[in-house]
């Protein structure tokens, strides 16, 4: 039986997890019609979470998850994308941080401290590889669900959140606070059961609950990172881009 930390790390990252051993859904099944109901989403989401366990290194699980559980979400979010320039050049032009679309080789050699730097060391280090997927495209809530799963490497970057499991759970808060998203509510919900039942990395319960609330009201305080182009700014240091984009920690308290 999958623990409720293991769930919320697949769910989160199902492209980083081991080969598949159970027989996966059939990739034409994963298509979302146009408008599709609240019932028709519900019940491919369930579908989805009754095969992730053997099956997280499939790319579009979770993507297709986000769109079920966040389809509203992200119709808002597109509206306010379109209230903006820079917005709306983002939802016509659709820029990619896919893995085909980037070069972490040419970007590990950017000087030190600068976003394409540490994003290429980010994986290198962690021994992972960006983000990916099969899922076509065909408007722009598809894309704004695949904008959203492919930053998510890069708030970690700008958030200073870690990779462990507090520290994912800290960016889900983050993410929740900013964005509003139901995926990372259930991911945070799933997580924190899992957290006080048994205490991950040594981080006592208080102590989980207040790095979790202080992420979550961050997320609230911190510009929109979602119409952000970040592939404009490999050369721009971390600690410029976190300052721009994040609330400060000790402006919270």
């Amino acid at each position: 039986m999958m623990s409720a930390d293991d769930r919320a790390q697949v769910l989160d990252e199902p492209f980083r997890a081991p080969p598949p051993s159970k027989p996966p859904i059939d990739p034409k099944t994963l298509v979302l019609p146009e408008n599709a109901s609240l019932f028709t989403r519900l019940r491919l989401a369930t579908r989805i979470l009754k095969v992730i366990p053997g099956n997280e290194g499939n790319p579009d699980y979770g993507q297709t998850l986000n769109v079920c559980l966040d389809l509203n979400v992200y119709a808002t979010l597109v509206q306010r994308l379109q209230r903006s320039e820079d917005g709306r050049r983002m939802l016509s032009e659709r820029p990619s941080l896919e893995a085909k679309d980037l070069d972490l080789n040419a970007l590990e050699r950017l000087p030190e401290g600068t976003l394409g730097r540490e994003y290429a060391r980010y994986y290198r280090d962690n021994k992972i590889f960006p983000f990916e997927t099969t899922l076509k495209i065909k408007n722009d809530i598809d894309y704004i669900g695949k904008r959203y799963r492919e930053t998510h490497d890069v708030l970690h970057l700008l958030t200073g959140y870690a990779t462990d499991v507090v520290g994912e759970m800290e960016l889900q808060a983050y993410v929740l606070g900013n964005l509003g998203i139901h995926t990372a509510r259930l991911i945070l919900t799933l997580g924190t059961l899992g957290q006080l039942k048994q205490p991950q990395s040594g981080v006592a319960r208080s102590e989980y609950l207040r790095r979790v609330w202080a992420a979550h009201h961050r997320g609230r305080a911190s510009k929109l990172f979602l119409d952000f182009w970040f592939e404009h700014h490999w050369e721009t240091p971390v600690a410029t881009l976190r300052e721009r984009l994040c609330a400060r920690v000790e402006q919270l308290h």
